[in-house]
C-alpha cells in the first residue's frame, strides 16, 4: 500500500490522533517556556525557583497520570477527548488570569497533565490497538503533530503576544482549543477503526498482553526507560532554560527561535524513516541506535559558543527525536501487547513527566549555585552515549524473549 492511499483510506483516524499531538504543544515544556521570561519578571522568580515551581506542578501531574492514564482503556477515544481538551483549555485561561504563584503552579499543572501527558496518552494509545503491521507507519504520521506545533507556535506565539500581549495569548489558545479543537477531533476519533481487507499481515510476531502489574515486574521495563526518557529530559531540560542560554552566550532570541523550524523538519523527515523501519525491521531491533543523534548533539552544543552550534545541535535533535517519537510509540505493544497498553503507557508517561520535571528543577538549581550550563549538556551526552550500550543489551534480549514465546 502506498504512503498517499494510506492516508486516504485512514485519514480520519490519522488526523484526529496527528491533532491530539499538536494541540499537545500547549501543555509542552517549548511552549510554556516562551512566557517563561515575562513570568519570572512578574513572580519575582530566579531561574531556579521557577524550574523548583515548574518541577512541583509537572511531579503533580505525573503522580496524577497512573490513575488518569487509566482512562484509555475505559473509554474510547473520542469520550476522553471531550474529558480532556477542556481541561487543557482551563489550563490556558489559568495562565492568563493568574496573579498569585499558588494559582500559576495549578496552571502550569493542568497544561502538564491535560497537554503533555494527556493528549499523547489519547493519541498514541488509540493508534497503536488501531494498527498492527502499520503501526510504525501510523504513529510516525501521528507524531508529527508534535513538529508542526515545535515548527509553527513558538513563532506564532511571539507574534500574537507581540499584538495582545502575553496573557492575551493564552486566552487565544484556549478559544483555538474549544472552538476548532475539541468539536473537530471529537468528531474524526467518534468511529474506531477496524482491522480492513487491505492491511497486510503484521512482521512484528504477536506478544501476550501483559498486565500492569507484570510488566512494572519485568527487567527490561526499567531498563529501556533509562534510554527512552532521554530525549525528553534533555530536550525539555534545554528548551526550559533557552533564554539564560542565549543570554549566557550573547545570541539573538529570534535566531534561536528560527532553530525550531530546522529541528522540526529533521524531526519529521526521521519520524517517517523510523515509521518505515519498524514496521520492517520492529522497534526493538531500533533501540541501541537512537540515541547516537542526541549525545552528539549535546556535545556539539555544549562545546561551542557560536550560534550556529544552535542550528547543529536542533538537526541532531531532531534526527533523535523523529526516532525516539515512533519508538515511544511503538516499543510498548511490541513487548507487551495491547489490551492493558493505556495503563502501562500511563506509567511510561508519567516516568517522562518525572523526567521532564527533573531536568528544569535540577539544572535551575545548578545555575543557581554557579555550575556551568556547558558543562551540564556535555554530561548529558555522555549519559546518552551510557544509554546507547544499555540499549543494546536491552533490544538482544527483548528479541531472544519474543523468539523463543
Amino acid at each position: 500500500m502506498s504512503v498517499f492511499n494510506f492516508l486516504s483510506d485512514n485519514a480520519r483516524w490519522i488526523g484526529g490522533a496527528f491533532l491530539l499531538t499538536l494541540f499537545s504543544s500547549f501543555g509542552q515544556t517549548f511552549f510554556i517556556s516562551l512566557s517563561a521570561g515575562e513570568i519570572r519578571s512578574e513572580y519575582g522568580l530566579s531561574h531556579g525557583q521557577f524550574g523548583l515551581l515548574y518541577m512541583v506542578a509537572t511531579l503533580c501531574s505525573a503522580l496524577t497520570l497512573p490513575w488518569m492514564g487509566k482512562i484509555v482503556d475505559r473509554f474510547t477515544p473520542a469520550q476522553v477527548t471531550m474529558m480532556i481538551v477542556p481541561m487543557l483549555a482551563l489550563g490556558a485561561v489559568g495562565m492568563a488570569f493568574s496573579t498569585h504563584v499558588a494559582a500559576l503552579v495549578l496552571s502550569i499543572y493542568l497544561l502538564r497533565l491535560f497537554g503533555q501527558a494527556m493528549m499523547t496518552q489519547n493519541a498514541l494509545t488509540a493508534t497503536a490497538r488501531w494498527f498492527a503491521a502499520n503501526r510504525g507507519k501510523a504513529i510516525s504520521f501521528v507524531t508529527i503533530g508534535h513538529n508542526v506545533g515545535e515548527a509553527v507556535l513558538p513563532f506564532t506565539f511571539v507574534f500574537v503576544a507581540g499584538a495582545v500581549g502575553w496573557r492575551n495569548s493564552w486566552l487565544v489558545a484556549a478559544a483555538l482549543l474549544i472552538v476548532f479543537a475539541l468539536p473537530v477531533i471529537t468528531k474524526l476519533v467518534a468511529k474506531d477503526r477496524e482491522r480492513q481487507s487491505s492491511d497486510p499481515e503484521p512482521k512484528v510476531v504477536a506478544v501476550r498482553d501483559w498486565t500492569r502489574p507484570e510488566a512494572l515486574r519485568d527487567i527490561f521495563f526499567w531498563l529501556l526507560l533509562i534510554g527512552m526518557l532521554a530525549p525528553a529530559f534533555i530536550g525539555t531540560t534545554i528548551f526550559f532554560h533557552q533564554v539564560y542560554l542565549v543570554e549566557l552566550r550573547g545570541w539573538s532570541l529570534t535566531i534561536f527561535a528560527s532553530a525550531f523550524s530546522v529541528m522540526a523538519m529533521f524531526t519529521i523527515g526521521f519520524v517517517l524513516v523510523s515509521g518505515a523501519l519498524v514496521d520492517r525491521f520492529s522497534a526493538v531491533a531500533l533501540l541501541p541506535s537512537f540515541l547516537i543523534p542526541l549525545s552528539l548533539a549535546c556535545f556539539v552544543l555544549g562545546g561551542f559558543d557560536a550560534q550556529w552550534s544552535v542550528f547543529v545541535f536542533m538537526a541532531l535533535l531532531g534526527t533523535s527525536y523523529g526516532f525516539s517519537s515512533t519508538l515511544f510509540g511503538a516499543v510498548w505493544p511490541e513487548i507487551y501487547g495491547t489490551k492493558y497498553l493505556g495503563s502501562i503507557r500511563a506509567i511510561t508517561v508519567a516516568m517522562m513527566v518525572f523526567a521532564t520535571a527533573a531536568g528544569p528543577g535540577l539544572t535551575g538549581w545548578l545555575i543557581d549555585i554557579g555550575v556551568s550550563y556547558s558543562s551540564q549538556i556535555i554530561v548529558m551526552g555522555v549519559y546518552c552515549v551510557v544509554a546507547c550500550g544499555i540499549m543494546t543489551f536491552v533490544s538482544k534480549g527483548l528479541l531472544r524473549r519474543n523468539a523463543t514465546t
